[in-house]
């Protein structure tokens, strides 16, 4: 039985391999606090099923037959009201369709052959919007993403409403430091480092430690290779 503080994380798996569908509904239901409430082939009617089974995070393969996660994944972000947070399943380390997920808006990015531990960690890490995760993508992939000419539909974020320390706490962020690392680099409590991180969402305008990486990166905090 979940603890009444501990609020059950509902999942939702889209992925057109039975065996990935199978294998992750499996594991998660195994889990306490984790739930699967559904499963789908295909991203076609994506936004239905959403909408009926009300997950608070879905498991979406990057490539399938009919409707691609590329596609599902617009469809589902662009729904009323508190869409559910997504992690994309991808294959390859460098797949060309994580970029345009990013723009899209996915909050994680999780490889296909991960380990139990990653997939577990990455559904509750991402479904408490705690951290960016991407295991071994995640830095090759924001630098990709910002060397292209193509750029993300949100609004251009200034980071001049960012404080000294805001900016000390970003900075490790983007280079893929969770909470926990971030407090004891700057040696604070995570909690402190938590705040900062919802501040720094709230003054740019912006949803997630996904889209804070990408600024850094595009303001020049951050620069590609260092």
């Amino acid at each position: 039985m979940v603890p009444a503080e501990q609020a059950l994380i509902r999942v939702l798996i889209v992925d057109d391999q039975s065996m990935i569908r199978g294998g992750f509904e499996a594991l998660l239901n195994a889990q306490e606090g984790i739930e699967v409430v559904g499963t789908a082939a295909d991203g076609a009617g994506i936004t239905e099923v959403v909408r009926r089974l009300r997950p608070d995070l879905v498991l979406m393969d990057i490539r399938m037959p009919q409707v691609g996660g590329l596609d599902a994944t617009r469809a589902v972000l662009a729904m009323p009201g508190t869409p559910p947070k997504i992690i994309m399943l991808t294959t390859f380390d460098a797949d060309e369709y994580v970029f345009a997920a990013l723009r899209a808006g996915a909050s994680g990015f999780l490889l296909k052959d991960s380990t139990p531990q990653d997939l577990v960690q990455a559904v509750r890490v991402v479904a408490g919007g705690d951290s960016l995760l991407a295991p071994r993508v995640t830095r090759a992939l924001i630098e990709d993403f910002v060397a292209r000419p193509e750029r993300s539909t949100r609004p251009d974020a200034s980071l001049s409403a960012l404080t000294e320390r805001e900016l000390d706490v970003l900075l490790l962020v983007a280079r893929g430091l969770a909470n926990r690392e971030i407090a004891d680099e700057l040696v604070m409590a995570e909690q402190t480092v938590k705040t900062h991180v919802s501040r720094m969402l709230s003054k740019l305008a912006l949803r997630d430690r996904t889209q804070l990486v990408v600024a850094a990166y595009e303001s020049g905090l951050v620069r590609a290779g260092h």
